[in-house]
């Protein structure tokens, strides 16, 4: 165990440990519900491997500040007996905190685009080209990740591949493990920008459909206020088409709020 975390363990004992201390396993807390989504406070301290009293501490010196905020975690299937268990999750302040300084300039581009084109629809369909040529430059690397994987592991490795391009994804079991699984994407460095221009969602939507070679479904996204962006992936093993090409398998995306 690191000193920090024997700092927030024996406070009681040596008093409060240094504020930078303090600020630095703060951030650590924070950073852990960004790559991981909504967590509850005894999910973080065996993920950080502090006390559970340490976690509570910072999670209420972070919903203090605004950073996090308490959420009701949702049950799948039958409820046990009790109060459903506490998850935090990260606010758009909190978000706002780690890599989004670029979010203004990438909106006014976006707008700058519209505009040339002519505004409406035109403008519109010339920010959509612009979202799909945007990810077509990246194709390549991801396409190669995902054959390299192999069937089984398609999922896992774009969400590999995506984080390593900020987005802190994972995948996981959907709630019923027959029909498929989820790619979650716990960051999204465009979040702001996509508020504005939805497009930039859509298109990435038809990207992972093409990158996968299987129809998906956007169920979630942190551009509409959910938690985490959250796509179904249902099972099958179709090869990854061409990335290259301009038609893709059909996608559906929605609003729908995220399961935590």
């Amino acid at each position: 165990m690191g000193e920090a975390d024997r700092s927030a363990a024996f406070d009681s004992v040596r008093g409060p440990a240094p504020a930078e201390e303090q600020h630095g396993t703060r951030n650590r807390v924070a950073r852990s519900i960004l790559d991981h989504g909504p967590s509850t406070a005894a999910e973080l301290a065996l993920r950080l491997e502090l006390t559970a009293a340490a976690v509570r501490r910072h999670l209420d010196a972070l919903v203090a500040e605004g950073v996090v905020e308490p959420r009701d975690k949702r049950i799948y299937g039958a409820r046990g007996r009790g109060r459903p268990a506490k998850v935090f999750a990260l606010t758009d302040c909190g978000r706002d905190a780690f890599d989004q300084a670029y979010d203004k300039l990438a909106v006014d581009a976006l707008r700058w685009i519209a505009q040339s084109a002519g505004g409406g629809e035109r403008g519109e369909a010339a920010v959509a080209a612009f979202a799909r040529a945007r990810l077509a430059a990246q194709a390549e690397g991801y396409r190669h990740a995902v054959e390299a994987a192999g069937p089984d592991r398609r999922a896992e490795a774009l969400a590999e591949a995506l984080s390593a391009d900020g987005y802190a994804a994972t995948a996981r079991s959907a709630p019923d493990p027959r029909r498929g699984e989820q790619l979650c994407q716990h960051h999204c460095p465009v979040a702001h920008a996509a508020e504005r221009y939805p497009q930039l969602c859509e298109a990435e939507t038809e990207f992972f459909s093409r990158v996968l070679g299987t129809h998906v479904q956007r169920l979630a996204t942190i551009a509409h206020g959910d938690g985490v962006c959250t796509t179904f992936i249902p099972r099958g093993e179709a090869p990854p088409t061409n990335t290259s090409q301009t038609t893709s398998a059909p996608s559906t995306s929605t609003a729908g709020r995220n399961p935590e």
